[in-house]
């Protein structure tokens, strides 16, 4: 089962880079082969670590990673990741995934309604510090990422672009460096608890990397509209997952 394993690496980088939700696949693959949820989770952080390294040098060399107002961000969003990786093992997963789906579905109408808003930001360079609120904000985006990774990169992506300003392209570079740096301070925690199978995580960091590198050259070469319909392709998905609409559906034709 190596090679899938890989394979579900190089989707969920692509995912991830260009929107969020990439974890659903691994974190699934994993739970078919039989991993434990919190070896799974903790496996898991060690291909989105080499995923957001991969992403942030194909963005950098394009000059599209804001340095300073993704340190400032990230500050508040690592503080929460550790809390989050703490807890992990204690939130019950069943009501997380209903607050998930109905969130996901309110996004999903945020991005069709005022798609403008996602395509046309202008900010380049965060200028002055982050707003209480802003900083609330990745406060608890970061305890849900430390927490568990899948989704992370949507919330982000909307508190970037819907908060700070960023357009789509320039807040998916952005994110990788927000989502690095939270995601050593999770992965830290895990390794503390020993809670990292190094074998599967490898697997997922070879294709994780792929998966990041070509994703971060089709979001630099087809733009922000492009990134958007994917964009909107994984809230779906992630919605439907998340409310178990997916096997409502099955069990009617069972």
């Amino acid at each position: 089962m190596y090679p899938a394993v890989i394979l579900a690496g190089l989707a969920a980088g692509f995912i991830n880079t260009l929107a969020g939700s990439g974890s659903l696949i691994t974190l699934s693959l994993m739970a078919f082969l039989g991993i434990p949820l919190d070896i799974a989770n903790g496996s898991n952080r060690v291909g989105v670590l080499f995923q957001n390294l991969t992403g942030i040098n194909s963005f950098q060399q394009k000059g599209l990673i804001d340095w300073r107002g993704s340190l400032m961000l990230a500050a508040p969003a690592m503080i929460g990741s550790f809390i989050g990786a703490r807890i992990a093992a204690d939130l019950n997963e069943d009501v997380l995934s209903i607050v998930l789906g109905v969130i996901m579905v309110v996004m999903l109408v945020v991005i069709l309604v005022n798609p403008k808003r996602w395509l046309e930001g202008t900010l380049e360079q965060f200028d002055g510090r982050p707003s209480v609120i802003q900083l609330g904000a990745f406060f608890l985006i970061g305890i849900y990422g430390g927490f568990i990774q899948a989704g992370v990169g949507i919330f982000l992506l909307a508190g970037l672009v819907l908060s700070a300003g960023y357009n789509l392209v320039r807040a998916n570079a952005v994110k990788l460096v927000i989502n690095m740096l939270f995601t050593i301070v999770a992965l830290a925690v895990f390794v503390m608890n020993d809670q990292v199978d190094w074998t599967i995580g490898i697997l997922l960091a070879i294709g994780n990397a792929a998966g990041a590198w070509i994703a971060a050259r089709m979001a630099m070469e087809r733009g922000a509209e492009f990134v958007r319909y994917v964009l909107i392709a994984v809230v779906v998905v992630s919605a439907v997952r998340f409310l178990g609409i997916g096997s409502w559906v099955m069990s009617l034709f069972s």
